[in-house]
Formats: C-alpha cells, sequence, structure tokens
C-alpha cells in the first residue's frame, strides 16, 4: 500500500503541474481526491491491513491527500494570475491611438420647420395645444359642421378603427378647434401641430400619414383682413419677404367664407415642374372665418364673436423652405438626405 501512495503521490503532482486552465486542475482534484478517485479507492483497503501497519498507513495517506491539496491550490493561484494578465493584455487601450469621435444627431428638417413656425406664432400671442391622434367622429366631422354624407367620413378616405364608424385615426388637426373652445371658451388664440392620416396615394406631394398645424383665433371683430395679414406674415417669416402668395376661394364645412393659400413654387419660380405638377403654385394650408354654426355648437354667439382658423401642411411648409422636391424623401429616413440639412 505504501508503493500505491507514493504513486498516487508522484502522478497527482505531476498531473497537477501540467494542468493549463481551472477546468483542468478540477478534473485531476476529482481524479485523485474525489469521493471515487484514487486516493479513496486505495484508504478502502486499510481494513486488510494489520493493527500496527494502519496508523502508519493513515498518516502517510494523509500527507499525500495534504500535498496534493497544497499543490492544486498553488496551481489554483498561478492559473488566475494567468488568467487576468490575459484578460489585461486583451483588454489594454492604447491611449496613443486617435479617439473616435462620437456621431452626434441633429434636428430633423421637418421638426425644425415646426420649432420655426411655432416660435412665430408664440411671438403672434398664440398658445401651444395638443391632442388626441385616436379621434371621435364627433369631433373630426360633426361638430366641423361635416354632413353625414361629406365625402371624406367615406371609408375610402379615413381610417376608422371601429366598425359603427365612431372612431377613426384623425383625418386633420381641426377637432383641436372644438377642444379648444369647449375648454377655455373666448377669447381664444391657440395652434395645434401632430400627425394625421389621410386614405391618399404616395406620390411627391401627398402621404397617408402627415402633420398638420391647426390654428385658430376667435375674439370680438376678427375679419377676413385679419386672416389674410396673419397667414402672410407667417409665410413671409419663413420664407423670406419676397415670398409670392395667392388666396384662392374653396369651401370647407367649418368655415365660411373658406379659401387655399398657395406659394409660388420654390422649385420653378412659378414656371411649372412635377413638384408643383406644371401650375406653378404650391397649396400650403386651407383656411376661413370659423362658420356660425361651428361657434354656436361651443357655446359661442355668432353675433357678438367671430374667428378665423387655418391648416397648413408641415410637410410642405419643409419642402418650400428647403427646396425638397419629393415629399417622400422626408419619411425615407435616407441618411445622405438628412446629413445635409
Amino acid at each position: 500500500m505504501k508503493e500505491q501512495l507514493e504513486a498516487i503521490r508522484k502522478s497527482a503532482l505531476e498531473a497537477v503541474a501540467g494542468t493549463q486552465k481551472s477546468a483542468e486542475l478540477e478534473a485531476v482534484r476529482v481524479q485523485y481526491l474525489g469521493k471515487k478517485g484514487e486516493l479513496t479507492a486505495v484508504l478502502k483497503q486499510m481494513g486488510k491491513l494489520s493493527a500496527e501497519e494502519r496508523p502508519v498507513m493513515g498518516q502517510l495517506a494523509n500527507d499525500v491527500r495534504a500535498a496534493v491539496e497544497e499543490a492544486i491550490a498553488a496551481q489554483s493561484a498561478v492559473l488566475a494570475r494567468k488568467a487576468m494578465e490575459e484578460k489585461l493584455s486583451a483588454e489594454t487601450v492604447d491611449v496613443t491611438i486617435p479617439g473616435k469621435r462620437a456621431q452626434q444627431g441633429h434636428k430633423h428638417p421637418m421638426y425644425t420647420v415646426l420649432d420655426e413656425i411655432k416660435e412665430i406664432f408664440i411671438n403672434m400671442g398664440f398658445e401651444i395645444m395638443d391632442g388626441p391622434e385616436i379621434e371621435q367622429a364627433d369631433y373630426n366631422f360633426t361638430k366641423l359642421n361635416a354632413p353625414a354624407n361629406h365625402p371624406s367620413r367615406d371609408w375610402t378616405d379615413t381610417f376608422y378603427l371601429t366598425e359603427d364608424s365612431n372612431i377613426l385615426l384623425r383625418s386633420q388637426t381641426s377637432p383641436m378647434q372644438i377642444r379648444a373652445m369647449e375648454t377655455y371658451g373666448v377669447p381664444i388664440r391657440m395652434i395645434s401641430s401632430g400627425r394625421v392620416y389621410r386614405k391618399d396615394e404616395v406620390d411627391a406631394t401627398h402621404s397617408p400619414m402627415f402633420h398638420q398645424i391647426e390654428g385658430l383665433v376667435v375674439d370680438k371683430g376678427v375679419t377676413m383682413a385679419d386672416l389674410k395679414g396673419t397667414l402672410n406674415a407667417v409665410i413671409r417669416e419663413i420664407y423670406g419677404p419676397n415670398t409670392k402668395t395667392r388666396f384662392r376661394p374653396h369651401h370647407f364645412p367649418f368655415t365660411e367664407p373658406s379659401c387655399e393659400m398657395d406659394i409660388q413654387c420654390h422649385k420653378c419660380g412659378g414656371v411649372g415642374c412635377p413638384t408643383c405638377k406644371g401650375e406653378g403654385w404650391i397649396e400650403v394650408l386651407g383656411a376661413g372665418m370659423v362658420h356660425p354654426k361651428v361657434l354656436r355648437g361651443c357655446g359661442i354667439d355668432p353675433e357678438v364673436y367671430s374667428g378665423f382658423a387655418f391648416g397648413m401642411g408641415l410637410e410642405r411648409l419643409a419642402m418650400g423652405q428647403f427646396k425638397i422636391s419629393d415629399l417622400r424623401l422626408i419619411f425615407e429616413n435616407d441618411m445622405r438626405f438628412l446629413e445635409q440639412f
């Protein structure tokens, strides 16, 4: 048995010294010192020894175990230091290498225009208000004097969310007119911006999702002259004092009289091109004097108060300011396009 124990000592110490990884060292420990290890197998033979030999062999077995455990502990420390050195070497930072500048984003051109417009209106005494994108048909149509048979209420034009046509993705920011008058009363001077949704075909000037800026002024003695003066001041503040505009008669159920405002095409200077569809002008907003029925429905006496409202297409304003020829570029997130602004 003495020869067996000495052989185990020699073999175990050599195996420990030859390990290169912690997993290998653990395997050696189990092989020699585990419950089914070689040293345990030898110790099971102690019952065959005489009473005089047992203490001697027991002491020798303990010495072998202690030597192997000591060697394992020492090798474990060596392997731990080696692993740390390898990790530090792999993670070393060369401070002489030039650093990489973090790429910073910037404001989207559309929101650059939006912030400019908000600033203009705030300086003119308007308040900024916000409203829901998921709207009730009552606010999107009925309270805005849109009759039940109005084409805009058809399923082919509007994104309805319920089969009874009561809940929809708002097709305009105009419902904020009603919400503002119901909540705050008069006098009122506000704008509201946000996404709106219509079933339009995608082309250079249309998208099924786009942004509008809604404006409303209601007070005593408000006239069409106030409407034209306000809108001309805003447009010329955005595009410059030489910007040419025109007002065309139109029809909206919630305003009377109504009009549309155009700016001369920035791309062709009024000659005609694909951007303006050969007309030389680009429609930027619809407007008009608030219909008496709309005022009366919000509890405002139209014999005492009058007002005007307007809705601008934010993308078209951005196209005009930055000379963008195709609305689709605004939504495609092409970095080659966005990095120009």
